[in-house]
């Protein structure tokens, strides 16, 4: 499968250490099946921080995903467990992932989570609300999260 990277970086080796802390799935390289929505990422980021938009393609052997080689976990759609996962992957004291997997796949969060996860600490929306507005806007659109050497180690830049 071909998985997307939307950046203004060509991205030949993939660097955790340029990795942004608290996001979603936690620390680690984030791609989409979107070749669309990555696209749309990378003029984003040309926007915001100057450049122009890049899109790295990935291939990817998705039968890894089942052969337990890897430690993966699957998010079919929003529900309680995925917006748990998110939460303390955002709300991570030191920025790091709190969970060991190689792999995660699930839906893309909306873009003002630290907003939703702060009214949710402050007891100012239930957890159904939290789940409800972290849904992004433009549908179940699915990210790949790849958090170890391992997992990295199978792409292959194309």
């Amino acid at each position: 499968m071909k998985l997307y990277h939307g950046s203004t970086v060509d991205i030949t080796n993939i660097d955790f250490s340029k990795s942004k802390p608290n996001k979603d799935f936690g620390r680690g390289f984030y791609l989409s099946s979107d070749r669309e929505q990555a696209l749309q990422l990378a003029q984003y980021k040309a926007f915001q921080y100057g450049g122009k938009p890049i899109l790295n393609t990935y291939e990817f052997d998705e039968k890894k995903l089942s052969d337990n080689s890897l430690e993966v976990l699957k998010f079919d759609d929003y529900s309680k467990e995925w917006a748990d996962f998110v939460f303390i992957n955002r709300n991570s004291p030191n920025g790091e992932s709190v969970h060991n997997y190689d792999i995660v796949i699930g839906p893309i969060a909306n873009d003002r989570v630290g907003v939703q996860v702060r009214r949710y600490i402050e007891h100012e929306i239930s957890l159904e609300t939290f789940l409800e507005n972290l849904k992004y806007m433009k549908g179940v659109t699915f990210q790949y999260f790849f958090g170890t050497e391992k997992a990295i180690s199978l792409l292959r830049k194309i």
